[in-house]
């Protein structure tokens, strides 16, 4: 949004063309920055040897830059701090599995691809020391809406204690939302629930009629997380809980 907002005021210049092309190249160099400075603040928290899980897609395919978490990932790789990766892969749209495990492999981070549903067995198992998610949106008291199965991460890791990141921009923080509760959820297409489809055609494995509830995000309170890796610094639970999330963004 803060992206669209930035446009349309180049959209409303007399020479909007040239006014549009600016701007995207400025958010462009901006977002790489703004990687660049989640990536160190994050890489900080990372311990040398860690075993770390991520979900959905938050690298380069997803920003302009190296990434959010998964520029953590890279920072922290490049440090000599990771022992492993487990990728969710992030059903029902696989962007873990088609985009993640992609990325990771290509930057030559050593990474296991799981089904969503093992997480929970590989944190009793010891095998997990951090989990690392980005951000759609940040309400003003620290909820987080991220792809599904977000909150369903953060509760296995508030059980096991085990640390839960999140890492993104400052500009996903919105303050003029409350909370979790007032973030509109999308629901998605049957279709994707159902079966699959891609270059190798479609396959439909549920009953033709199968009612399907499919949201494409969830809300983390902001009880569950460790700590919001921003581009302007880490914001800890201690300052979400004294309502200074706004302040703490400098």
């Amino acid at each position: 949004m803060n992206n669209l907002d930035r446009m349309k005021q180049a959209l409303a210049q007399p020479d909007w063309v040239t006014a549009m092309t600016e701007e995207a190249l400025r958010l462009v160099a901006e977002d790489r920055a703004l990687c660049d400075c989640i990536a160190d603040h994050g890489a900080e928290r990372v311990q040398p040897g860690s075993r770390l899980l991520t979900h959905c897609n938050t690298g380069g395919l997803a920003t302009a830059g190296i990434g959010t978490a998964i520029g953590v990932l890279l920072r922290a790789h490049q440090q000599g701090k990771i022992a492993q990766v487990w990728v969710d892969e992030t059903r029902p749209l696989l962007q873990g599995g088609r985009l993640t495990a992609w990325e990771l492999g290509e930057l030559g981070i050593p990474y296991q691809l799981i089904c969503d549903s093992m997480a929970a067995s590989l944190m009793a198992a010891g095998k997990v020391d951090a989990v690392w998610v980005g951000a759609d949106r940040i309400a003003a008291n620290g909820d987080v809406a991220n792809k599904i199965g977000t909150y369903s991460l953060a509760v296995l890791a508030h059980y096991h204690r085990i640390p839960f990141y999140v890492a993104a921009p400052h500009t996903t923080h919105d303050p003029h939302c409350p909370s979790g509760a007032a973030i509109p959820i999308e629901q998605r297409a049957a279709a994707e629930v159902t079966g699959a489809a891609g270059s190798f055609g479609s396959c439909q494995w549920a009953p033709v009629d199968a009612p399907v509830y499919n949201p494409a995000f969830d809300i983390t309170p902001a009880a569950l997380i460790s700590g919001w890796v921003l581009d302007s610094g880490v914001i800890t639970p201690q300052q979400v809980a004294d309502g200074i999330f706004q302040q703490a963004l400098g």
